[in-house]
């Protein structure tokens, strides 16, 4: 059984770890507690059985733009816990908070092209459009 909670500044250090482990954008430790004191309300975790995280997203709200709208800076599952709805479950989670607590209008997030399973959890699972595509 996997339990998503909000996170807490004690999760901080894991969620960077599962960061390392299955993402190839990493972020310094300030860019976490950045994110934990400037929108609590929006990072989350999944939290296995032995209270091990194998699971987060991170997220904020885009302040200065009009119309409000919520990014998702960054969304990780262990390998372990892959096809369980995880990333679902987080992504929704944080979606409907920044909805909830900050009326956002929409939310935005950027994926690798070569990110196949990701392109499909956006755009199928949970609904995303395809905005633009960034040159490198």
């Amino acid at each position: 059984m996997v339990n998503i909670r909000k996170a807490t500044i004690d999760d901080l250090l894991e969620m960077q770890n599962c960061n390392l482990f299955c993402l190839p954008e990493n972020y310094q430790m300030k860019y976490y507690l950045y994110h934990i004191l400037s929108w609590p309300q929006l990072l989350y975790v999944a939290e296995d059985y032995n209270k091990k995280i194998v699971g987060y997203v991170l997220a904020k709200m885009e302040d200065n733009s009009k119309p409000l709208h919520g990014h998702i800076t960054s969304l990780a599952v262990l390998r372990s816990h892959r096809k369980l709805g995880l990333a679902t479950k987080l992504m929704r989670t944080a979606q409907s908070e920044m909805e909830t607590v900050f009326r956002a209008e929409y939310v935005s997030l950027h994926v690798r092209k070569s990110n196949t399973a990701a392109y499909h959890l956006y755009t199928k699972t949970l609904g995303y459009e395809q905005h633009d595509i960034e040159a490198k």
